[in-house]
């Protein structure tokens, strides 16, 4: 008869920061959580990460950190920060038995960072050439300012990002492609702040809407913009940047001079990278209504590739999704972002490039929040239109596809016979 041996109860060793905890910081939140960067702290090493022990356990297990809003089910996406379950609970247990420091021997290696991008150091880097004055209150016009470039040939960018001198009154900005010979915003002059002509603040909006593509969108949060060594977004010789910004004061009257940093393709890449959007700006949502609906779709008019989603709606938008619409109208949903939050807008892109066909239909569809169970409302009494301020609402979602080098936006719209 074998012995009987008795049951043994193995304790595990709670983790520490060095083996367990930091690199899930360096992987999920190192990127934000640095010096100069959008977080409001550092999160580099145990010195600083100690006094923020349980309330980084209270973020993390309330799915509050890292800020991901693409529900579980759809993608899967690349830069999905989101934290897997194991990791939410090596952090709770962490912070649960004392937060302790561990060998700093079993540290990984840090990440290297470029000082003051979160991108490869900048080929160039274009600044607006004067700062521009944020008043204390009242409502800021968009502003749109024209930098020329000075290519005497064309220019293929793998990487690009925008660093507000200021992020804390730029609600967000636009990066747009001017090409030579565009008849857009004729009386803007280079480095001076324009804003179009209108009556209302919605006819100005209006007044400013181009076909050009775009380089880069800016939100709170949101990521450098990086194609890889395949993809590229295209810069012709003779180009101007046109940089529009959403100005939203802050209580204290201050400036903001933005700089964009540019690393360019040393060929031309595989692929181009055009920028498109399906938007609804003909809505009206009715006072106190907690579930309002606003859709807008429209047809791929040539084969291409879905590379990424970003959707855009204000301080009532309560979810967003993409779907692709099939012949017989069954709907196949490739994000959806519930709850929105306006605070930090994403971008979500595909770990995998999506061919769909020509004809295919991809449909954007919002929902809004205008009660008062919304903490975010302004005024759930508000029958609440389409219009550029805060208070104001949007529906916009803007996706990236990838087309070959030679085809740009106008002739990718050329539908076959």
């Amino acid at each position: 008869m074998p012995p009987v041996w008795p049951l043994m109860l193995v304790a595990l060793s709670p983790p520490n920061f060095y083996r367990d905890v930091l690199p899930i910081l360096q992987t999920r939140c190192q990127q934000c959580h640095r010096p100069a960067e959008v977080a409001p702290m550092p999160l580099l090493t145990y010195r600083q990460v100690r006094p923020w022990a349980k309330a980084i356990r209270e973020a993390v297990v309330l799915r509050k950190m890292p800020p991901w809003f693409a529900q579980p089910g759809f993608g899967p996406f690349s830069n999905d920060r989101s934290l897997s379950q194991h990791e939410i609970e090596t952090v709770a247990r962490w912070v649960d038995s004392g937060a302790p420091e561990g060998n700093p021997h079993d540290a990984p290696p840090a990440p290297h960072w470029v000082g003051g991008w979160n991108i490869h150091t900048p080929d160039l880097i274009l600044q607006m050439p004067h700062p521009f004055p944020i008043p204390a209150t009242g409502d800021v016009d968009y502003q749109y300012i024209v930098i020329p470039t000075g290519f005497t040939e064309d220019k293929w960018v793998e990487m690009a990002e925008l660093r507000p001198s200021n992020r804390a009154i730029v609600h967000h900005a636009v990066v747009y492609i001017r090409e030579p010979g565009s008849s857009w915003l004729p009386e803007a002059k280079p480095g001076i702040p324009y804003v179009p002509p209108g009556d209302t603040p919605r006819e100005r909006l209006i007044n400013g809407w181009t076909t050009s593509d775009i380089l880069l969108v800016y939100s709170p949060g949101s990521l450098a913009e990086n194609w890889g060594p395949a993809m590229g977004k295209l810069i012709k010789a003779g180009s101007d940047l046109v940089l529009q910004f959403h100005y939203t004061p802050n209580g204290h009257a201050t400036s903001d001079q933005s700089q964009l940093g540019l690393v360019f393709h040393r060929a031309t890449p595989k692929q181009r990278v055009i920028t498109l959007q399906l938007g609804n700006d003909r809505f009206v949502i009715p006072p106190g209504d907690p579930h309002y609906r606003v859709a807008a779709w429209g047809t791929m008019p040539n084969d291409t590739e879905l590379l990424s989603f970003f959707p855009h709606m204000h301080l009532r938008g309560a979810s967003f999704e993409y779907n692709i619409i099939d012949p017989d109208g069954g709907r196949r949903t490739l994000l959806r972002v519930a709850p929105y939050n306006f605070h930090w807008q994403l971008s979500y892109r595909l770990a995998q490039p999506l061919p769909v066909k020509a004809g295919t239909k991809l449909e954007c569809v919002a929902y809004f929040d205008n009660s008062r169970n919304n903490p975010n409302n302004p005024d759930p009494e508000e029958a609440v239109r389409f219009g550029p301020q805060s208070y104001e609402e949007m529906m916009i979602g803007f996706f990236d596809i990838a087309v070959p080098p030679g085809t740009g936006k106008d002739k990718f719209f050329v539908r076959p016979r």
